[in-house]
């Protein structure tokens, strides 16, 4: 698999990442933990460096798998973890504060059975820490040599900007997909501006862009997805237009609606980063061939120009939680 490099610092990782969240958290039972580290193991064989985790996936039970599974290879690849809830909890607020930072990366660290993480992100702007304290407390660690590259997640332009300007901000992670393309507006501007990689979660929209998602679909009773309001049987129905003609375009490549999602991803800047996640090798192996499916510029033209014709139906958080996401 080829690389990409993540910000101006060098940060070198395998072009497609894994999101580890799914195994442990957030889409209901936990996988077997033998078959998740099969599938983390199975990333690697096939050439994945890059593994994403953070301490609220769990909490805490998702670090643990991917320390366990990458304990024979760890200075092979490259691990992305996140700081930022009170008590490494995600049902809590957000809490920035430095020695907080300094409590969970500590715990990070033990989890994942390493001295170092290659790329910590602030997984939610805390409105109470100025972003400016928290990138010098991560110059701090940094220097200490605990972190190699930092980031942040779910920002808005102004807020990168500040961090970026205490300490340089290696990568962003926020969704971005077929499904989702506000990042289009502000943030990837900002991104090309700085030089400031792009890690994108949700590139498959949560399962949706795969094609096997419809109004009939029940999701588990503890599957975050129950709370999204485009996922909702009504909206899955009306958006359903959007996998119908991914599928179009897919088969006229020979390739599924996913491999399209993610080629296309791939195709728009040289340092963006999907990381989608999956629970299953049969997926694992479908997503890492649509690294090989290179779109011609005919082909992404015709999407956008498909895209530009097909509006989403709800918003991709319930309100609770778009009050979490940083606008600014």
């Amino acid at each position: 698999m080829k690389t990409r490099i993540l910000g101006k610092n060098g940060l070198e990782v395998s072009e497609l990442g894994l999101g580890c969240m799914g195994l442990s958290f957030g889409l209901g039972p936990s996988t077997e933990k033998k078959e998740a580290i099969k599938v983390i193991q199975t990333a690697y064989d096939s050439g994945i460096t890059f593994f994403d985790t953070a301490e609220v996936y769990g909490p805490f039970t998702n670090e643990e798998l991917l320390g366990e599974a990458v304990k024979e290879f760890r200075s092979k690849i490259k691990i992305a973890s996140k700081f930022g809830f009170k008590d490494g909890n995600s049902a809590n607020p957000p809490d920035s504060r430095p020695e907080s930072i300094r409590k969970a990366l500590e715990g990070s660290l033990k989890r994942l059975k390493t001295d170092y993480i290659d790329l910590y992100y602030q997984h939610r702007v805390d409105k109470n820490v100025p972003i400016e304290e928290v990138a010098g407390t991560i110059k701090d660690l940094m220097k200490e040599g605990k972190i190699k590259h930092w980031g942040l997640s779910e920002a808005g332009p102004q807020t990168i900007r500040k961090a970026h300007a205490v300490q340089p901000v290696t990568a962003l992670q926020s969704e971005y997909s077929l499904f989702y393309r506000d990042p289009e507006k502000e943030i990837i501007p900002t991104l090309g501006e700085l030089g400031i990689g792009f890690v994108t979660f949700s590139p498959l929209g949560k399962g949706f862009l795969t094609g096997t998602i419809n109004e009939n679909t029940r999701f588990d009773k503890n599957d975050f997805r129950n709370i999204v309001p485009r996922l909702s049987a009504e909206n899955r129905k009306k958006n359903f237009v959007l996998i119908d003609f991914i599928k179009s375009i897919g088969t006229e490549l020979n390739a599924t609606p996913a491999q399209v999602a993610i080629s296309w991803l791939l195709a728009q800047k040289p340092w963006i980063v999907p990381i989608p996640g999956t629970t299953k090798l049969n997926r694992l192996k479908e997503n890492i061939e649509a690294t090989s499916l290179k779109l011609s510029p005919e082909v992404l033209n015709r999407i956008n120009e498909g895209l530009s014709k097909i509006n989403i139906v709800g918003d991709r958080y319930p309100e609770n939680l778009n009050k979490m996401i940083d606008k600014n």
